[in-house]
């Protein structure tokens, strides 16, 4: 009986952990083949569309409609070689946002280059979208380059606005829950928004509240509450949901339930709903520092308006009302969240198990 054949495994469907520098290099081979082999036809389709003396407006309406981004930058270069035929801004628009949107990053930067070196060529809206690609490849150093490029510009079509500065603010704001990682970052961010007040830009909401989360993050709570109620009187931003959310999560990690249940509560004076995780790092807080029935008030409250609790949140409470000696009351408490429909069966049952373990008592069950 003949071996069937063996066939090859993909570097994608082996199930294994692939190193990053061989992804990378798979990455630039299926890039260089893709390259070597893009539609001509599409390619001669799209210069069919042009007329013999076309305007830059023509050419940017062509290559917004092709599909292929190696079609797209294909016509930008063979643009670029044609006689009395000059890109302006728009041009160099399109082709890199088709290769920033196809992460073609090598290809871009090139074309990057290219804007960099020519002083008739920039925009506020152009350096952005280069700005904007960077980061996204996280090519900070990069991002950082062209935004300094556009400080130093003469021109003041390309001087940044506070776009430009939000969209670094979004690269360097870490979402790792790692104090060393948001502490490194933070400096970076603090910075950034020093150079954008000294430039006598206005901060608006996102950027405020992308420093109150920074400094949340680094556990700086005086310095986030501080920016917070710097909003309406220095800079005539009123807060929003999002301001209220991130300084009750890093009052609640400071064990300051006191000032978060005060800003909650000025949270709802003001027509916002505070979300999961401020109720739960209220009612874990809560529970925490002894104020179970404080902490019961909330979870209830949480569950009125529709927000999700999670597992550690419940099983913090009902182990501090056990720890009072007060298991029926954990019991029918459980037993209430069941009937709320709030855990599932799965997460129930791993609760009674923590009920039944950890306290020794047998009756858990039979409720």
């Amino acid at each position: 009986m003949a071996k069937s054949e063996k066939r090859p495994s993909s570097l994608y469907t082996t199930g294994k952990r692939v190193p990053r520098s061989v992804r990378q290099r798979a990455q630039k081979r299926e890039k260089a083949n893709r390259k070597a082999s893009f539609d001509k036809t599409q390619f001669q389709k799209a210069l069919s569309k042009l007329p013999p003396r076309f305007t830059n407006e023509e050419l940017c309406n062509v290559m917004a409609l092709q599909n292929d981004p190696f079609v797209c930058l294909a016509l930008f270069d063979w643009a670029t070689h044609q006689h009395r035929f000059r890109h302006d801004n728009a041009t160099y628009h399109v082709v890199i946002k088709k290769l920033g949107n196809a992460k073609l990053y090598d290809e871009m930067d090139e074309v990057v280059n290219q804007v960099l070196a020519l002083r008739h060529i920039g925009n506020e809206a152009l350096y952005n979208t280069m700005i904007y690609f960077f980061t996204e490849n996280r090519k900070l150093v990069r991002a950082v380059n062209v935004f300094t490029h556009m400080r130093n510009s003469r021109n003041l079509e390309c001087k940044p606005s506070i776009r430009t500065y939000n969209i670094l603010l979004t690269a360097l704001s870490s979402t790792k829950n790692n104090y060393y990682i948001n502490q490194m970052y933070m400096e970076n961010i603090s910075c950034l928004f020093k150079q954008l007040v000294n430039d006598g830009i206005e901060p608006d909401l996102f950027s405020l509240n992308t420093m109150i989360k920074g400094y949340v993050q680094c556990l700086h709570v005086e310095d986030a509450l501080r920016i917070f109620h710097q909003m309406d009187t220095v800079y005539h931003c009123a807060p929003n949901s999002f301001s209220y959310d991130y300084l009750i999560h890093g009052l609640c990690c400071h064990g300051r339930t006191r000032n978060a249940r005060e800003l909650c509560d000025e949270m709802k004076e003001k027509g916002f709903t505070p979300s999961d995780k401020s109720y739960n790092s209220i009612v874990n807080s809560l529970a925490i520092n002894g104020e179970i029935e404080e902490a019961v008030k909330y979870l209830r409250e949480m569950i009125e308006k529709q927000r999700l609790g999670d597992f550690i949140t419940y099983k913090t409470v009902l182990d501090e009302i056990c720890r009072r000696g007060r298991v029926e009351e954990a019991i029918k408490l459980l037993k209430e969240l069941k009937e709320k429909d709030v855990v599932n069966g799965h997460d129930y049952r791993k609760l009674q198990f923590v009920l039944e373990d950890d306290y020794e008592n047998p009756d858990v069950r039979s409720y």
